[in-house]
């Protein structure tokens, strides 16, 4: 097993790069999230944040993927695969949450959901993305 592991890292770490310069370009990139709850009573607001993506981390989808809910670091991404224009992923928190996303890149904006399972609610957000330009300093950290 851990050598599939190994190998399947090791292909991935190759190819997805040459992917990835094909998703998002580096520059400031503002996001509009959207989340939904079972069993709530009324609509949750949208959220919307800047954020500066450098040329490095463009490079990677790994670092594409919003992680904007896992402010402690508790979540580990898994089955990160690129087709095309579309990044998709699994992921699991160590609070018990579990759930799987995909986003399509389309030059200047994306486009994407996500759908979450905690204990018995079900979380789903969705993700609209556009490209703002340069990056210039006032961006999310």
């Amino acid at each position: 097993m851990k050598l599939r592991n190994l190998a399947l890292f090791a292909v991935v770490s190759i190819a997805l790069p040459l992917f990835a310069g094909n998703l998002a370009k580096p520059g400031r990139w503002q996001t509009t999230i959207q989340m939904e709850m079972t069993d709530m009573p009324m609509k949750m607001p949208s959220r919307t944040v800047v954020t500066c993506v450098t040329k490095e981390q463009a490079e990677k989808p790994e670092n594409l993927i919003p992680k904007a809910g896992d402010k402690s670091g508790g979540c580990t991404y898994t089955d990160v695969k690129v087709d095309g224009s579309t990044i998709s992923w699994k992921m699991t928190c160590e609070n018990g949450m579990a759930g799987e996303g995909k986003i399509t890149y389309g030059g200047d904006s994306y486009d994407g959901s996500m759908h979450m399972k905690m204990q018995d609610k079900d979380i789903s957000a969705t993700y609209a993305g556009k490209f703002m330009g340069e990056c210039d300093g006032t961006e999310m950290k």
